[in-house]
């Protein structure tokens, strides 16, 4: 076995860890973790011979250029989004309207950037298509990557289901009436995990493209904006509901 496909288990076996500990067993240890976890990759994609280059440490100026363009439209949409009265209530994650505001900077500001954003780029845009392109090709290393970062997302899928109900609803097409149905709401929120795991999946393949054009910044910019602003919106989509 090749030197870079030999780093596949041992990585494989981090990001599972890390996926555990921040989803379900130290959940505001998350920013330590990932970056334990972002820092041990980086150690063993280094060992193995990839190149910083390999790994998207590249293109800095043109990532933040596009990064940046597209962390604005992120704001355009979401703020689109928040003011329509029909897709605002998709925007109420009990996840962000339960927390304090000291504990909501701390999740957009600490937990977002360190504990989602960094892990995430490093080990599905920079050190496992690195060592699946020296593998098995360029192709390999796109699907094979993204349908990582789909399955990475399962546990993530399922505390989003619990958190915005208009989202499981969506997904079941009942309306309020059929809520509490126990077998329902459980093929709602399989169909949610479903295209959660999808949706995250296809996405990677867009975002791998954004590394291509400006390394590891540039689709780490677009990632942040969409998950920290998504903070900020919840707190709008509810204060404009109370009015």
């Amino acid at each position: 076995m090749r030197p870079d496909a030999r780093l596949l288990p041992p990585a494989a076996a981090v990001l599972v860890a890390a996926n555990v500990l921040n989803n379900r067993l130290a959940r505001r240890l998350a920013p330590v973790t990932s970056t334990a976890a972002a820092g041990t990759l980086v150690f063993l994609a280094r060992r193995s011979g990839l190149s910083w280059s390999e790994l998207g440490f590249e293109r800095g100026h043109r990532g933040v250029e596009i990064g940046a363009a597209l962390a604005g439209a992120v704001a355009v949409v979401y703020a689109g989004g928040v003011l329509l009265p029909a897709t605002r209530r998709l925007f109420r994650d009990e996840r962000a309207l339960g927390l304090s505001r000291a504990r909501l900077m701390e999740e957009a500001l600490v937990q977002v950037p360190l504990g989602t954003v960094l892990l995430e780029e490093v080990a599905f845009r920079g050190v496992l298509p690195a060592a699946l392109r020296r593998s098995y090709g360029p192709v390999a290393a796109v699907t094979g990557s993204s349908v990582l970062f789909g399955l990475w997302h399962i546990l993530p899928a399922l505390d989003m289901a619990a958190a915005n109900p208009a989202l499981t609803r969506l997904a079941s097409g009942d309306g309020p009436e059929r809520q509490g149905r126990g077998a329902a709401e459980m093929g709602a929120t399989a169909r949610l995990v479903a295209g959660s795991v999808v949706s995250t999946g296809l996405a990677a393949v867009f975002f791998h493209e954004l590394r291509r054009r400006g390394g590891l910044v540039a689709p780490s910019l677009l990632h942040l904006a969409t998950n920290s602003l998504g903070f900020f919106a919840a707190r709008a989509a509810r204060r404009l509901d109370d009015r």
